[in-house]
């Protein structure tokens, strides 16, 4: 059993990416999937699919490099973790790198950047920053 399932998917995503894997694979949710579909959306990942291993469901997630064989990715941050919630209102969304990063957010309206968040003028719960 995992008590951070978010903290487990930033981890394994990290550590693909220093071993220069081109997938990998984690068990599955639908936060899980969210996170998935916003790193998509935003070119971190080329990206995602849930797939059936037997009885349990998985995510196989693309990851994409530069030229030179860099990662797209340089770092992931957990930010809120089940010992410490962290939650920001709409005027306090965190900028991560002065924008050349994203922070993920969970609001009442789903899985989101924060500025995407601040556009719709939502808080939430900040998941993790990426740059």
């Amino acid at each position: 059993m995992n008590t951070d399932p978010i903290a487990d998917m930033l981890t394994r995503i990290r550590n693909a990416l220093v071993a220069r894997h081109d997938f990998t694979e984690m068990p599955a949710s639908r936060l899980k999937a969210a996170v998935a579909e916003v790193l998509r959306k935003e070119g971190y990942i080329g990206g995602y699919e849930v797939k059936e291993a037997g009885t349990r469901k998985m995510i196989r997630v693309a990851l994409v490099y530069s030229a030179t064989r860099e990662p797209m990715i340089a770092g992931l941050q957990r930010v809120s973790k089940p010992g410490l919630r962290v939650f920001a209102a709409r005027r306090e969304i965190p900028r991560v790198y002065g924008g050349l990063g994203i922070a993920i957010m969970s609001t009442p309206e789903g899985v989101m950047t924060g500025k995407e968040a601040r556009r719709r003028g939502v808080g939430g719960e900040v998941l993790c920053y990426v740059w």
